[in-house]
């Protein structure tokens, strides 16, 4: 995984990237699986998706869709049991900077 520090010495490295506009429509969601990506996941957890992640935490969520009902703190408790981070903002920043490395093609 490339780290926000990896991506702006990349983005120096680098005299082609594209314009912001063209990567990323601010009006437009990022879909979560497509945030939390496979190789991501796999990566950085003992599951193959997300969804099997959300599936597998403490509550009745089944999928990334129901991501919202699982509690908070249940939630921070089991990433930080079950991935590489220690809750759930790292899990989001790292997962951040892979999805800006893969648009940028960085990695």
């Amino acid at each position: 995984m490339v780290s926000e520090t990896d991506i702006e010495a990349a983005a120096e490295q680098r005299n082609d990237l594209p314009d912001a506009d063209d990567v990323y429509d601010r009006n437009e969601e990022i879909p979560i699986t497509e945030l939390f990506d496979a190789v991501f996941v796999q990566s950085h957890t003992q599951f193959e998706s997300f969804d099997e992640l959300v599936a597998a935490s403490p509550s009745n969520a089944n999928s990334a869709d129901e991501l919202e009902t699982v509690p908070h703190k249940a939630w921070d408790e089991f990433v930080a049991q079950t991935t590489d981070f220690e809750d759930e903002e790292a899990l989001v920043m790292a997962a951040r900077d892979h999805w800006v490395s893969k648009k940028l093609d960085l990695v």
